[in-house]
């Protein structure tokens, strides 16, 4: 098209001679295209966040497989063993949100794949759905209260449960354990729960302090 010689004069002239010498349907087309190829703000930030929270995610679900392996005691009646990954997962879901909570979450199956393969693919989908139900609850709820530790807390006790649930259901229905077995693991996966919220309420606090760009993350 002859009126792409114009391209390197301004942006203003090039629209008056592309007016003057082609049809309106052509300049429409020119304009249109011009349009399309700039990518608004509001694209760029979706791309950039998406790209960001992406990356913390991976980093998230590598922490968690670390701090889940940091410290274990084994649970010897039903070859689980109670960690400390919960804190991670929560503290990723308060920070940036379902889907990197959910990311997080899923980051501990990698270290039942080295040290309890059978609660692996439970631990996937369990602390995939925790981590989504803390980030998500979190998100919600603290829209409706001024209290960012009442709104973590809450949410933190939901998806907490959701995991004891989770994995009673997995050990008895998928694993084959009978109920008074997979009971005895029940306390020690509440315990799990509320060193998760004692340790990551305060830690997102802290950060948010450093960070507090990040309320706008989620």
């Amino acid at each position: 098209m002859k009126a792409l010689r114009f391209k390197q004069i301004s942006d203003d002239t090039f629209i008056w001679i592309v007016k003057l010498r082609y049809p309106l349907e052509t300049y429409n087309s020119v304009k249109l295209m011009d349009e399309s190829q700039t990518p608004s703000e509001e694209q760029i930030g979706f791309v950039v966040s998406t790209a960001f929270k992406i990356a913390v995610a991976a980093i998230f679900a590598a922490l968690v497989a670390a701090a889940t392996l940091l410290f274990v005691v084994p649970i010897p009646a039903t070859s689980g063993y109670f960690n400390l990954g919960e804190t991670l997962i929560y503290v990723a879901a308060l920070l940036f949100g379902p889907l990197v909570g959910a990311i997080a979450g899923a980051g501990a199956s990698i270290a039942d794949a080295l040290v309890a393969i059978q609660y692996a693919p439970g631990t996937f989908t369990i602390k995939a759905i925790e981590g989504f139900l803390v980030g998500f609850l979190y998100k919600k709820i603290s829209r409706k209260t001024k209290s960012l530790t009442v709104s973590a807390s809450i949410a933190i006790v939901i998806g907490g449960f959701e995991m004891v649930l989770g994995y009673f259901l997995y050990e008895t229905l998928v694993l084959g354990y009978p109920f008074a077995l997979a009971a005895v693991e029940v306390p020690f996966n509440i315990v799990q729960m509320l060193f998760g919220l004692i340790v990551a309420v305060p830690v997102m606090h802290a950060i948010l302090r450093v960070f507090p760009q990040l309320k706008s993350s989620i």
